[in-house]
């Protein structure tokens, strides 16, 4: 990943380390080679800073990230929660907005031909969904019934061959939150058709090996 790009992304506001998003970067660019043609979806996208690794990748793959987010912000992030930053809350409505700084992420790193932005309910654009896609990455809501939705409802669009990857799953509950881990993580694995291929962090990214 060119370091002009890698630079962009530690820049954006967001919750993604700088080892993590290499990793993920890196599923990317395997998803591409694996994949050919097929785009990477990513659930979640806040201000673009994970964004920024899987554009990068898009590019190399010569592909495109469809990031889907509702730019409301997670749970985490409103008012009362540890996350909320009150700058992100557009004043005429009083309710989050990240799709400015999500757009604008995503034209300083000069990815605008990589990226394009759905926004959207995760549940509701998965359901009008059709193209399967060589990476998925999942870092939406982190409450029990959005990770159990973005796991019936994208998971089964990972072509064979591609990847899967979560963010902040966590094994030990003193670590973080459970819903990306029991409800993302744990299913995956026990269906049979995935196989876990690297750790980074909170990271976890699986590769589909059966078509089933």
């Amino acid at each position: 990943m060119p370091e002009s790009l890698r630079a962009h992304a530690l820049a954006a506001k967001g919750f993604m380390p700088a080892n993590e998003g290499d990793a993920l970067h890196d599923a990317a660019v395997l998803a591409g080679r694996e994949c050919p043609g097929l785009p990477f979806v990513e659930i979640g996208s806040y201000c673009g800073r994970s964004t920024v690794w899987l554009g990068a990748a898009a590019r190399t793959a010569n592909t495109v990230v469809f990031a889907v987010d509702h730019h409301r912000g997670s749970e985490e992030n409103q008012p009362g929660w540890e996350w909320h930053d009150p700058t992100d809350v557009d004043p005429r409505v009083g309710k989050m907005d990240t799709l400015p700084m999500f757009r604008a992420t995503v034209h300083d790193a000069g990815l605008e031909d990589v990226v394009v932005a759905v926004v959207g309910q995760s549940p509701t654009v998965a359901r009008q969904w059709r193209t399967p896609v060589a990476l998925l990455f999942i870092d939406g809501g982190h409450g029990v019934e959005p990770a159990r939705l973005d796991f019936e409802l994208w998971v089964p669009h990972v072509a064979p061959g591609g990847y899967l990857a979560i963010h902040d799953v966590f094994e030990n509950p003193n670590d973080g939150g459970r819903p990306p881990y029991e409800q993302i993580y744990l299913p995956a694995v026990g269906s049979g058709r995935f196989t876990e291929v690297s750790a980074t962090g909170s990271l976890r990214v699986l590769r589909r090996t059966t078509g089933g």
